[in-house]
């Protein structure tokens, strides 16, 4: 069944869509030949640095997806597997591959850490299983790196840093000074904000690199306060960046007039670092648990569970599996090429909006440029966000043809 995204845009595209799906899973799977058990591997850190933001919430996301259909398609049962890769990659491989070889996974969600979510889509390629990237930013995933078992759902590496430094800076806050992560990921979003801020007339006016995982950051932040940068951004991750924003609160970097951009921030960042130190703070996402009917239907359903609402990561999981199970009914295959030519060809729900899914695999949503509220400001646990701008996919996302990944046909 082929849909034309076009046709399905809007509110009523977004009804139209969940009766395609419907039917695909009550009629479609009736002729196909599928597995009497169907299992989906959620691939996590269980226990590490990304243990809130995905970990077993993640798991809980999956299931939560299955539970959508009753936890079959037809007469064929879903199965949730989960592994912990405790933050090595070799150890995710190897969980894979067991997966893939012996115990019939057909699909595999999540990945925190781009290294690991590289690695788990080239195995996936090689043994022709679907593989859902929901934590890893890598836009390499849908670039250099693509292939036809793997799509991206969270919010890129690019998209990330193009929609943060592009909408600030068309705000009128045209200089940047970055703290960056002395490592290819925070070279890549250093990069990419740069490019985005010098096409919206801005300048960057100094940088400094500091070791990953670095416990003091203050002599860093100091220097981006002595800039007199009008937006320090902070190109790194995790731990760093949760030191960085200690650090400029404790040294009043925002109170005395500069903002502060964070390139990668999850929901849980915040809550660690609380709002009396996070305030003020710039982050872009395309999911926020408090931002619509959809996605405060769905955080309470996860809340109901995990006692907290979900991270972006984990709602790129349930996201991912929904469309994945809907895929397997509509095309009654398990192999991971089919099923993903099957999520390409009709678009995804992605929290009441419609989400195209490119030749590259890039899943397409409008990101929105938010602030980190006050306390006084927030109505209470988990109220942390306040909408300063919303960047549509097409401009936030890097375009097709700047991608360089090779199933993408040219002029395509």
């Amino acid at each position: 069944m082929r849909v034309n995204p076009a046709a399905v845009r809007g509110r009523g595209g977004v009804c139209m869509f969940r009766l395609i799906a419907c039917l695909c899973l009550l009629s479609l799977a009736a002729r196909a030949e599928l597995p009497s058990l169907i299992r989906i591997g959620v691939l996590s850190d269980m226990s590490g640095s990304t243990s809130d933001s995905a970990g077993q919430g993640s798991v809980v996301a999956a299931r939560l997806a299955a539970e959508d259909i009753g936890n079959k398609i037809g007469t064929s049962r879903i199965e949730i597997v989960e592994g912990n890769f405790q933050g090595k990659p070799d150890l995710a491989l190897s969980i894979a591959r067991r997966w893939f070889d012996t115990e019939e996974v057909y699909a595999v969600v999540d990945l925190p850490f781009s290294n690991v979510a590289l690695a788990v889509s080239d195995l996936g390629a090689q043994r022709d299983r679907a593989i859902m990237v929901a934590s890893g930013v890598a836009s390499d995933l849908t670039g250099a790196k693509c292939n036809a078992v793997t799509t991206h759902w969270t919010d890129d590496s690019f998209a990330l840093a193009n929609g943060t430094a592009r909408t600030i800076t068309r705000s009128g806050r045209k200089t940047w000074f970055f703290l960056t992560s002395d490592y290819a990921f925070g070279t890549a979003m250093q990069r990419d904000a740069t490019q985005a801020v010098l096409a919206e007339g801005g300048t960057v006016i100094g940088a400094a690199r500091h070791p990953p995982q670095g416990p003091d950051m203050s002599s860093f932040v100091t220097q981006a306060m002595a800039s007199k940068a009008d937006v320090v951004g902070l190109a790194n991750v995790g731990g760093d960046t949760v030191n960085s924003i200690k650090e400029a609160a404790s040294f009043g970097l925002v109170q005395g007039g500069q903002s502060l951009a964070g390139l990668l921030v999850f929901i849980n960042d915040v809550h660690a670092l609380g709002l009396k130190t996070a305030h003020g703070l710039m982050v872009t996402t395309g999911f926020y648990w408090d931002a619509s009917d959809t996605t405060r239907a769905f955080a309470g359903r996860f809340r109901a569970q995990m006692g907290r609402p979900p991270s972006k990561a984990q709602a790129a999981v349930y996201a991912a599996t929904k469309h994945w199970l809907a895929a397997v009914a509509s095309s009654g295959a398990v192999g991971g090429a089919a099923v993903t030519a099957a999520m390409k060809a009709m678009p995804a729900e992605y929290f009441g909006a419609v989400a195209p899914i490119r030749a590259d695999g890039r899943v397409l949503y409008d990101l929105t440029l938010y602030q980190v509220k006050t306390p006084a400001e927030s109505s209470g646990t988990w109220d942390y966000y306040k909408s300063v701008a919303v960047l549509k996919a097409g401009e936030a996302f890097r375009s097709v043809a700047d991608g360089g990944c090779a199933l993408v046909k040219p002029g395509g």
